[in-house]
C-alpha cells in the first residue's frame, strides 16, 4: 500500500484563513485501508457544547498544551490522562489544578491511563479531542489510531523521527481530512499573528521573489536524568528521551524543527530538491547524552536555484538567537519571534519599511482556539501537508549532516530505514550508535 509524500509537482492550494495563505493539503495516493470512511464527527459537538478532551503526554509540554486548550474555550474540560508514567498523570493534574480552573480537570482516577497501551484506553473513553505530547517516535501509530477512533487531534511537532514514520502520518493526515476531523500540529509559529503578518506579506510579494532565507535556534542544552539502579534500557531512555534519535530525531528534528517549518513556509511549502548539512557533538559526553548531535548547519537547495540555510544548536555558554531573514529581489524581511515588535519588512528602493503593530496573542492558545473553534463550526483544519513536509526537511538536514553526503528530495522519499523499536516494552535496547560524517551510511 503507496502513501505518496509532498513532491514540487502535487501540492494543490486550499482557501485563506485571516489573510493569510492557509494550508495546502497533499494528495496522498490512498487513504489507510484501516480507517474506513464514516460521516463528518464534527456534527456531534453544538456551539454550546462541553469539548472533552484527552492528554497523552503527560511532561511539561504536554501539560502546558491541556492549559492552553482550558484557556481557549470555556467549554473545554480535561476528561483523561495517559502517561507511561502515574507520577506525571499526577503532577499534570495538580498543576492544571493550581493554575488553570480546577473546576474543568474532571480526570477521575478511572480515566488515568498508563502503559504503552494508554492511547488505546484513552481513545476508548468518550473525549472528543486528544492531544498527542509524547516523544515524537511514538506519534505517527498514535496519529493513525486517534484517526481510526474519530477524534479530532492536536499533535505536537514534530510528526516522526524517521520517512516510514511520516508516510504512516501523512496517510493519517489525508484520512483525518476524509473523515472530517481536525488536525491542528504544535508548530505554533504558524498560529502566530506577527508571522502571520509578515509571511503573508511576503507570500504577497512585498520583497518580490525570495532569494535566500537563513533560520536560527542557538540555544542551550537540555537536562538530563542520571540512571538509576532499577531502571531499564527503554526506561532510561524514556527519562532521556530527547537525547536519543529513535524518539526524538535529534536536535533538527526536535527542537529546530519550529525554524526548518518556517523555511518552508517562506517558500509557500515547496520541498527543496537537495541538501547538504553539516553536524556533530562536541560539547556532548555521557550515556544519559544519547546518540544526538549538539549543533547542525542544513543548506537547502530548491529547483529554481535559491537557497534556505538553518543554523541549529544546543550548546552551554554560548549565544542564543531565534531569529529569521529573508532576502528578496525588492527587499529585506527579518522575523524575531521572541521581539516580535522587531519584526520588520525594509524595501530596497528607499520606501517606509513596514513593522508588525498589531496584537499579540499567545500563539499556544491560539492553536488550540481555532481547533476548537473549527469543531464548534463544522469546518476542519488540517495541517496535514505542512506538519509532514518540514518534519521530512528536518529528517533530510539530519541524516545529509550524519552521513555527510548531498542528499536529494528524491532519495530521501525512499528511504525505508525504522528507528522506533518494533516492539515496545520494559527491558533491554540496543547500544545507540553515535552517527559519524563521512561513515554513516544513507539507509
Amino acid at each position: 500500500m503507496s502513501h505518496d509524500l509532498p513532491t514540487s509537482s502535487n501540492l494543490s492550494s486550499e482557501p485563506t484563513v485571516n489573510g493569510v495563505d492557509r494550508r495546502r493539503f497533499v494528495q496522498t495516493a490512498a487513504a489507510l485501508s484501516a480507517l474506513p470512511l464514516v460521516a463528518p464527527v464534527w456534527g456531534s459537538v453544538r456551539a454550546d457544547d462541553q469539548i472533552k478532551v484527552g492528554l497523552l503526554g503527560c511532561g511539561g509540554r504536554g501539560t502546558g498544551a491541556a492549559a492552553n486548550a482550558l484557556n481557549a474555550d470555556p467549554g473545554v474540560v480535561i476528561w483523561a490522562m495517559g502517561d507511561l508514567f502515574p507520577d506525571r498523570i499526577e503532577r499534570a493534574i495538580t498543576q492544571l489544578e493550581e493554575n488553570s480552573d480546577p473546576d474543568r480537570v474532571l480526570v477521575e482516577d478511572g480515566r488515568k491511563f498508563t502503559g504503552f497501551d494508554a492511547i488505546d484506553k484513552l481513545l476508548a473513553s468518550d473525549i472528543d479531542v486528544v492531544i498527542l505530547a509524547t516523544p515524537p517516535g511514538f506519534r505517527p501509530v498514535q496519529l493513525e489510531k486517534a484517526v481510526a477512533a474519530n477524534k479530532h487531534i492536536f499533535t505536537e511537532k514534530p510528526m516522526a523521527t524517521d520517512v516510514p514514520g511520516a508516510r504512516q502520518a501523512m496517510a493519517a493526515a489525508k484520512a483525518a481530512k476524509e473523515k472530517g476531523l481536525s488536525l491542528v500540529s504544535g508548530f505554533c509559529w504558524r498560529y502566530s499573528s506577527p508571522e502571520r503578518a509578515v509571511y503573508g506579506r511576503i507570500l504577497d510579494g512585498d520583497i518580490g521573489r525570495v532569494q535566500a532565507a537563513h533560520s536560527t535556534y542557538h540555544s542551550g542544552p537540555l537536562g538530563v536524568q542520571p540512571r538509576q539502579p532499577d531502571w531499564s534500557d527503554m526506561e532510561f531512555e524514556l527519562k532521556n528521551w530527547w537525547h536519543f534519535c529513535w524518539l526524538a530525531g535529534d536536535i533538527i528534528v526536535e527542537q529546530a524543527c519550529h525554524s526548518v517549518d518556517k523555511l518552508n513556509w517562506v517558500k509557500n511549502n515547496e520541498p527543496p530538491v537537495k541538501c547538504v548539512a553539516l553536524g556533530g557533538r562536541g560539547n556532548r559526553s555521557g550515556p544519559e547524552r544519547g546518540n544526538v548531535f549538539d549543533h547542525f548547519t542544513a543548506i537547502y537547495e530548491y529547483a529554481d536555484g535559491t537557497r534556505s540555510i538553518l543554523t541549529c544548536r544546543q550548546q552551554a555558554n554560548c549565544a542564543n538567537d531565534n531569529t529569521d531573514w529573508v532576502a528578496g529581489e525588492k527587499g529585506l524581511a527579518f522575523i524575531n519571534g521572541w521581539a516580535p515588535r522587531t519584526t520588520r519588512i525594509e524595501p530596497s528602493n528607499g520606501s517606509a519599511k513596514w513593522s508588525y503593530t498589531g496584537p499579540t496573542p499567545n500563539m499556544y492558545d491560539v492553536e488550540h482556539a481555532e481547533l476548537f473553534k473549527s469543531i464548534r463550526d463544522g469546518k476542519p483544519l488540517n495541517d496535514g501537508d505542512f506538519m509532514v513536509q518540514s518534519t521530512l526537511m528536518s529528517i533530510m538536514g539530519r541524516d545529509a549532516a550524519y552521513t555527510g553526503q548531498q542528499l536529494t528530495w528524491d532519495e530521501l522519499l525512499k528511504s525505508d530505514q525504522v528507528l522506533v523499536p518494533t516492539t515496545l516494552e520494559w527491558g533491554p535496547l540496543p547500544e545507540p550508535v553515535i552517527p559519524v560524517p563521512g561513515r554513516t551510511r544513507f539507509a
